[in-house]
C-alpha cells in the first residue's frame, strides 16, 4: 500500500522508523533484534536506507595501500523484502543519485516492482567522504528532483532506452526530504522551499524532514510550504538524543540548532545513560506537542537502535 494511502485511512498520528542496513559480513538478526520491540505500535512503513559507495584502503605490504571502491552497507532492496515477508509491512528503500547510474536505477526499479514494493524515497544522497561537495556520477543524476522524474516517467511506461507497453500496475509512490532549517547548500529558506515544490509537481507524493529539535521550526516550515502551494503530507523526522557528543555531532553533520534547554539538560548528565534518559524525556515532550499539532506520522530514525524508541512509543501511542 502507498504511503499517502496509509495516511488517508489513518484517524489519528502514525508511528513509522527508519533502518540502516548491517554492514556486510554482519547478521541481519541484529536489525531484526532492533525491529521486534517497535512492532507493538504497527508502524504502517519501515525505511530502509541505501549506502553508497566509498573508498577503502588495503594494506598490499612493503607499506603500499591499494585504493578500492566499495560500498559497505549493501543489500538494501534484499533487506526490504525480507522485512515484508517476515513483518508483513511496506518498505520504503531509498534510492540515491550519488553512486549509481541511471541504468542501475531503473534496475532497482524494477526490482521494487518485482518485490510489490510500492513506495521509494527519493534522494540525492551526501558526498562521499573525500569529496568536499557532491560530485555527480557518470551518467547518474545530479539532483533529487532528476530522480523524481525518472520515477515518474517509469509510472507511465518510459523507460530509459524506450518506451514499454506495461501489462502490469506501476505506480510508485514517491517520497522526497524536506529541511525545516534549510538544506546546507541552498542559499536561503525560500530558494529551499522553491526547489521543494519543484520536486513536488514533478510528481513527489510526500515529504519526510530531516531531524529537528525545535517544533516552531517545523510547524513554520509547513507552514511556509503550504503557504507557496505544497499539498502533499509533510512527514517530521525525529531523533531522540542519546549521548553527549550528540551535541557536537548532530549539529555538525546535520546543520541543526539544539534548544538551549535540552542543551543545558544534556551537559548537566553524568554519563550517556542519564543523556539517554533525557533525551528520551524529551522526543516524549516533542512528539505530544507534534501530536497535538494533527502531524500524519512521526517517523524516527533509529540509527540501528530501538530501546530508546521503543520507551517513547510507549508514552505516546
Amino acid at each position: 500500500m502507498k504511503i499517502i494511502d496509509h495516511i488517508k485511512q489513518s484517524e489519528s498520528t502514525l508511528f513509522s522508523f527508519e533502518i540502516i542496513p548491517p554492514v556486510k559480513g554482519k547478521s541481519i538478526q541484529q536489525l531484526y533484534d532492533n525491529i521486534d520491540p517497535l512492532m507493538e505500535f504497527k508502524p504502517p512503513f519501515i525505511d530502509v536506507t541505501t549506502s553508497r559507495e566509498e573508498y577503502i584502503y588495503i594494506n598490499k605490504g612493503n607499506g603500499l595501500l591499494e585504493k578500492r571502491l566499495t560500498r559497505m552497507r549493501p543489500g538494501s532492496l534484499g533487506i526490504c523484502a525480507s522485512i515484508q515477508n517476515r513483518y508483513q509491512v511496506d518498505t520504503v528503500p531509498h534510492l540515491l543519485c550519488g553512486g549509481f547510474t541511471k541504468q542501475e536505477t531503473e534496475y532497482l526499479l524494477v526490482d521494487c516492482q518485482y518485490l510489490g514494493i510500492d513506495n521509494v524515497m527519493a534522494l540525492r544522497g551526501d558526498a562521499r567522504k573525500e569529496e568536499r561537495r557532491f560530485e555527480q556520477t557518470e551518467d547518474g543524476h545530479a539532483y533529487a528532483i532528476d530522480l523524481v522524474r525518472q520515477i515518474q516517467d517509469l509510472n507511465q511506461g518510459s523507460y530509459l532506452h524506450d518506451v514499454i507497453e506495461i501489462s502490469c500496475d506501476v505506480d510508485f509512490c514517491i517520497g522526497v526530504a524536506g529541511y525545516p532549517e534549510k538544506h546546507e547548500e541552498s542559499p536561503s529558506m525560500a530558494s529551499d522551499l522553491r526547489r521543494l515544490k519543484e520536486k513536488v509537481e514533478a510528481g513527489a507524493d510526500y515529504v519526510v524532514t530531516q531531524m529537528f529539535f525545535d517544533n516552531k521550526k517545523y510547524l513554520e516550515f509547513v507552514k511556509q510550504a503550504r503557504d507557496m502551494g505544497i499539498e502533499v503530507p509533510i512527514i517530521p523526522g525525529i531523533k531522540p538524543l542519546a549521548t553527549k557528543n550528540h551535541l557536537k555531532l548532530l549539529p555538525q553533520t546535520f546543520h541543526l540548532d539544539l534548544p538551549e534547554d535540552l542543551v543545558q539538560a544534556v551537559e548537566a548528565c553524568k554519563d550517556n545513560k542519564a543523556v539517554r534518559q533525557v533525551g528520551v524525556e524529551f522526543c516524549i515532550a516533542q512528539c505530544k506537542e507534534l501530536m497535538a499539532h494533527g502531524v500524519p506520522v512521526l517517523h524516527f530514525y533509529s540509527m540501528g537502535k530501538s530501546d530508546n524508541i521503543e520507551a517513547i512509543a510507549k508514552a505516546i501511542f
